[in-house]
């Protein structure tokens, strides 16, 4: 019997893992599935890009996966059971359960309004695709209407930043305004954050400091110093959070659900199965744990598939590297902010800016894209046998054992 291997969501990191998987493991011993709700590969980090009118590519992920050998199953996943070694997903035709001896938990990462009023009811946000086109939709109805339409965008994180330029400069027409609990570009350098400003300023941003909101209402934003904002769209992108399937499965996680992995990805409590990307909880080499990034998606890919490859054919399980060295912040087509940080994840005293910057994210972009889009490229054309006796089965029997 072919040993399976389940991989849950087709994100940067997921289709990473299948594809390299599938390039170096024999089809006569291991079955690769991949599990996904939307048929096309998202290319997350233009989200915002897509919301404020700009068409970004979509690969059917069936195109992506074809001659590699990896089967893929358009299905939402509803629950996982790692007891039972199975997962409960749901589709077209009623969904049912998927049996797995390794799973990989790329589920990643969605908008968290953290309990505030009002803001998963009258907002918007760029955490997935449909949710990037409803905003879309409404910026559209704004501009047809001939009027001056009012964008409120919350958050003063990287997507924040990204979101509130990239509209300002692609719909002038609006007013648009960005939120910031804190200080805005706090974790930037002293130049970085001049260059961010200055960009706004161009952008004709409004900024509003140190401002935190309590509600969102259909028309307008209010905050805690009794401000309110009229918007007639109100962006949230101040915060991320994961879902809670892995948790209610059983699987350690913290406190805001992503997965506890050891230095190899594996969870912590249930060793035949691995998370990489936001749904990981995974510790830098530099001992701190690392963001919810595309970054960290890759890294986090890099080591789980050398882990799965090295415990399966009884190889060496090599420790890849593990960092995060920085922020790229796009401001609108032709500007951007490249921030090196130290060991410390503090940000480092110079910067690039400017065109640039820009141009050098826009190659980081098709660079992930085309990747994602040929998962076996350029990898060993060896597929290695598995072991006799494959990892999963026999650390499940040390559990029973103990």
């Amino acid at each position: 019997m072919k040993h399976r291997i389940v991989v849950l969501g087709a994100g940067y990191a997921g289709s990473y893992v299948a594809g390299t998987l599938a390039r170096r493991l024999s089809p006569a011993d291991t079955e690769i599935t991949v599990v996904n709700a939307e048929s096309d590969f998202v290319q997350r980090l233009r989200l915002h890009q897509l919301a404020a009118g700009r068409e970004i590519d979509a690969p059917p992920l069936a195109d992506v996966f074809a001659g590699t050998g990896v089967r893929l199953r358009l299905a939402r996943v509803t629950a996982v059971d790692p007891e039972r070694q199975v997962i409960a997903v749901a589709d077209a035709d009623g969904g049912g359960e998927l049996g797995y001896d390794t799973l990989v938990y790329a589920l990643g990462s969605h908008g968290a309004t953290h309990g505030v009023p009002g803001a998963a009811e009258h907002g918007f946000d760029v955490a997935s695709r449909p949710s990037a086109l409803r905003l879309r939709k409404r910026l559209n109805s704004l501009a047809s209407q001939g009027e001056s339409g009012r964008v409120v965008v919350v958050g003063d994180g990287l997507t924040g930043i990204e979101t509130a330029s990239e509209i300002a400069e692609t719909r002038p027409g609006l007013s648009v305004a960005l939120v910031a609990r804190g200080e805005l570009g706090a974790a930037l350098c002293v130049g970085a954050r001049r260059h961010l400003r200055q960009a706004l300023d161009r952008l004709a941003v409004t900024v509003l400091e140190h401002t935190e909101v309590e509600a969102v209402e259909a028309a307008r934003v209010l905050c805690a110093d009794g401000t309110a904002l009229a918007s007639d769209a109100t962006v949230w992108t101040a915060g991320f959070a994961v879902s809670r399937i892995a948790a209610a499965g059983g699987l350690e996680v913290t406190e805001n659900g992503r997965i506890v992995v050891d230095r190899t990805m594996r969870s912590l409590s249930y060793p035949n199965v691995y998370a990489v990307g936001d749904s990981a909880f995974a510790v830098a080499d530099n001992g701190r744990p690392l963001p919810m990034s595309c970054a960290s998606a890759g890294y986090t890919g890099v080591q789980a598939t050398a882990a799965i490859v090295g415990r399966l054919t009884g190889g060496q399980i090599p420790n890849t590297k593990l960092e995060y060295v920085g922020n790229h912040i796009s401001l609108g087509r032709r500007d951007g902010i490249l921030q090196m940080v130290d060991d410390e994840g503090q940000a480092k005293p110079t910067y690039v800016g400017g065109r640039t910057a820009a141009r050098i994210k826009a190659v980081i972009l098709k660079m992930s894209l085309w990747t994602t889009s040929h998962p076996t490229f350029g990898l060993p054309k060896r597929k290695h046998r598995l072991a006799a006796a494959p990892h999963a089965s026999a650390d499940k029997a040390s559990r029973v054992a103990a």
